[in-house]
């Protein structure tokens, strides 16, 4: 259950910020193995605890533990592919610490929504009745069931159709899922009652406004940041704004375009705090851009490519220590005005050099619009010294381990390798 240790090209590859697949598969690999043990630390938590778990809720996860068991055996890739959603990580870290009683009770009971997903996925006979909290039943990645009463919901599944009863409503008619795709466990449905998630153009990213752990109970940061109610998300609005900053990512830089294709597993909208677009990710989520409705396609397209490195980061420190834990040193930074302690810095200095290395591109590029071609020319000319500084931070610091010292001092060379300032002639096309 370990991940391959990185090599020194993975590393020196994943320091540049520029898209590679030996990078891409080393996070993936990363990334599962990671869920696998948090998955395994909530089992043995359940059971050393299990006087302290409603009986009820005990055996549903026992029986959802060996459903997922069943299905892996079988369908490897579609359970991988469940458990590495961005919400599952999100659901484990919850879970793993929240209060003994009825917050751990209802958290567990969240694996059984894991499992029938897989197991709906892998086009597994079922034949069950299963929970349904607040009269909603989650199927990560896929969609949710809104009851006309508090559950449970029977579900009959066979071969590529799946029936789901609402109990508590007997006379009405099922809400049918299809299994539309083997290879990688495309379900879509029909009825009333059922709300799927849709993929995001060009990309296999979900807009997910439905899954209750997309953003921790009660929301995050300071000021407090929600993700937005479904009935208030503009779905056709979001897909239409991904779809033109994957547009101009392509025409600026085509290998980070498909990067966030790949590396977006969920796009969360998250309700305006103010003028500007806000965006966040999450070290346990990775793969879910968190951000409120962007400006414009430069606006998304900067978010996107900012985020998604602050998750390849937070990937990789899981896997191989960058800096020492429990240091309480702080320092000054040029894009914050409150002092940041070493993480930040190295999370800062990473998603800012991504954007330093995409606004010289765009401040290059004929093929930007010419208002981005201005604004990422002067973004370019602010950033790249507040990075440069962050980097000599980073390098002189004795926080880092050994592979966290290597990593900044290959963010430092990409650094230099982009010059003072965009070439010449992405000028002569500001008018």
């Amino acid at each position: 259950m370990s991940s391959v240790p990185p090599t020194a090209a993975a590393l020196t590859s994943l320091a540049r910020t520029r898209p590679a697949p030996a990078g891409t598969a080393l996070l993936r690999s990363a990334l599962h193995t990671r869920r696998l043990v948090l998955l395994k630390a909530l089992l043995v938590r359940a059971r050393s605890e299990r006087d302290a778990v409603d009986p009820e809720v005990f055996r549903r996860f026992e029986t959802s533990w060996r459903l997922l068991e069943q299905v892996e055996r079988r369908c490897p890739g579609v359970v991988r592919d469940v458990l590495d959603y961005p919400t599952t990580g999100l659901w484990l870290a919850v879970a793993l610490t929240g209060r003994t009683g009825p917050s751990l009770d209802r958290h567990l009971g969240r694996l059984e929504s894991l499992a029938v997903t897989a197991a709906l996925r892998a086009g597994s006979p079922l034949d069950l009745a299963v929970e349904a909290p607040g009269g909603l039943l989650s199927l990560p990645g896929v969609g949710r069931l809104r009851l006309r009463g508090p559950g449970p919901v029977r579900i009959r599944a066979r071969s590529r159709v799946v029936r789901l009863y609402d109990e508590g409503a007997p006379y009405a008619a099922p809400t049918v899922l299809l299994l539309t795709d083997r290879r990688d466990g495309t379900l879509v449905g029909r009825g009333p009652d059922w709300t799927g998630l849709p993929v995001l153009p060009g990309s296999t990213a979900r807009l997910d406004d439905l899954d209750p752990y997309r953003v921790p109970p009660g929301g995050f940061g300071d000021p407090v940041r929600t993700a937005t109610d479904h009935a208030a998300t503009d779905r056709s609005g979001w897909a239409a704004h991904w779809r033109a900053a994957q547009d101009l990512l392509r025409r600026v830089d085509a290998d980070r375009a498909a990067e966030i294709s790949r590396a977006v597993r969920a796009l969360v909208p998250l309700e305006p705090t103010g003028p500007r677009s806000v965006g966040a990710t999450m070290s346990a989520a990775p793969g879910a851009v968190l951000t409120s409705p962007a400006a414009g396609a430069p606006d998304l397209a900067e978010t996107l490519v900012h985020e998604i490195h602050h998750s390849k980061l937070a990937t990789l420190h899981e896997l191989v220590p960058l800096y020492a834990s429990g240091r309480t040193a702080l320092h000054r930074v040029g894009w914050r005005p409150d002092p940041r302690p070493v993480a930040g810095v190295f999370q800062g200095a990473y998603a800012h050099l991504a954007l330093a290395d995409l606004w010289r591109r765009a401040a290059a590029s004929p093929q930007a619009p010419g208002s981005w071609r201005r604004h990422a020319g002067q973004q370019f000319d602010d950033i790249h010294d507040q990075v440069g500084e962050a980097l000599t931070i980073l390098v002189q610091s004795d926080e880092l381990t050994m592979e966290g010292r290597e990593f900044a001092i290959g963010m430092a060379e990409h650094h230099a390798s982009l010059g003072g300032r965009p070439p010449h002639r992405a000028w002569s096309h500001c008018v």
